[in-house]
């Protein structure tokens, strides 16, 4: 059985509150979980000591056990020193899409031809 530590979301309509849960991974996000391992409240401020919540023993059992952390939740384990996320880097998100990337050939154009109208008019 493929073990995951994932969260499961509570809380009502536009209040949303997580349960660190551990979970089969072919269970529903919200369904069946083994064990609760902790809390994420994304609400409270970001320096608030109650926003994030964790087991840190138990976790660390189950990470021994095979259990694998998704990645929102590996963010937290990192913060708290419990396991260790390595930084992505995906230098392609960051470039604009192939209609923009036009639109900006073609602006550049018209300026390069508006340069060149205006060096001709000069002479």
């Amino acid at each position: 059985m493929a073990l995951k530590i994932r969260l499961a979301r509570g809380g009502s309509k536009k209040r949303p509150y997580y349960h660190v849960v551990l979970a089969d991974a072919r269970s529903p996000r919200d369904g069946r979980f083994l064990e609760n391992l902790g809390s994420w409240n994304p609400m409270l401020a970001k320096d608030d000591e109650k926003r994030v919540q964790l087991n840190a023993e138990r976790i660390k059992h189950w990470l021994d056990n095979g259990a694998q952390p998704t990645d929102r939740v590996l963010r937290f384990l990192d913060e708290a020193g419990v396991a260790k996320r390595e930084a992505k880097n995906n230098p392609v998100k960051a470039k604009p899409g192939k209609r923009a990337q036009e639109r900006a050939a073609e602006k550049a154009q018209k300026i390069a031809d508006a340069a060149a109208a205006a060096a001709d008019a000069a002479e």
